[in-house]
């Protein structure tokens, strides 16, 4: 076999080629020129980075491009993927996550920051606009006739912001994502703000309103989560519409995962 040139191997990996590509322009296989990578210390890219990457060069088509799937087949395939996340053995979703954490610890350092950062302002940016399920919720309850503010400012004493303001049913609703719960950005913020969820509730339940807070435990936002986060709160608010609470019962606490 003849003698490969390393360097030019590298050149044309950083500039997308694969190395199935590789192995066939140079005449070898595509495990040696995973070789000749790793031992140059280049990180090879993901199974799902290749596919991005040769759709966009014009090597692959996009597997569902063109493909126009109903509701329900969506719902279906995503309540398919939750069962079978569920049903999977405890030892082998241990190995599936350990294989991510694997994957997020071979990225490298600048490309995790940049993850990291966009991450951010995906979360300043929901705080502005609203989250998904925010906007999930609010287009839901306007279908069954019923008012929603969101991100209503002013309701009661201190720097408060409501998720969404059920004026008619003098109800509250309030989706707390992962920084609610988990030390996303340290400990010391999260224990601020489990505080300041505390303080907001005890605010609003003493001016008379029933607030419905809703643990998002679920890492996505897909049909079948959807559909899960709709019956629980929809069930609570048609329970409050019916028969307002007393004040010893306005904290309706729901978890979704």
């Amino acid at each position: 076999m003849k003698n490969i040139d390393e360097s030019y191997v590298i050149k044309k990996y950083d500039e997308g080629l694969s190395t199935i590509v590789l192995a066939k322009e140079l005449g070898t296989y595509p495990k040696k020129i995973e070789r000749i990578l790793k031992k140059n210390g280049t990180q090879l890219r993901s199974r799902s980075e290749s596919q991005k990457l040769a759709i966009k060069n014009g090597r692959a088509k996009h597997p569902t491009e063109g493909t126009v799937r109903s509701e329900e087949e969506k719902l279906r395939i995503s309540m398919g993927v939750e069962k079978a996340w569920q049903d999977m053995d405890p030892k082998a979703r241990e190995e599936f996550s350990e294989a991510a954490k694997e994957r997020w610890d071979n990225i490298p350092a600048d490309k995790k920051r940049e993850m990291q950062e966009k991450a951010g302002r995906a979360l300043r940016m929901a705080a502005l606009e609203g989250s998904k399920q925010e906007k999930f919720l609010k287009k839901k309850l306007e279908e069954m006739g019923i008012e929603v503010v969101m991100h209503k400012k002013g309701l009661i004493q201190g720097n408060f912001e409501i998720d969404l303001l059920l004026p008619e049913l003098n109800t509250i609703i309030e989706v707390d994502g992962p920084q609610h719960f988990l030390p996303v950005f340290g400990e010391d913020k999260l224990a601020e703000v489990i505080k300041m969820d505390s303080i907001k509730n005890g605010l609003l339940i003493a001016k008379g309103f029933c607030v419905i807070r809703v643990k998002y435990l679920s890492k996505h936002c897909s049909l079948s989560i959807q559909r899960k986060l709709w019956e629980s709160v929809s069930e609570q608010v048609e329970k409050v519409s019916n028969r307002f609470p007393p004040k010893n019962k306005r904290l309706i606490e729901l978890e979704i995962k």
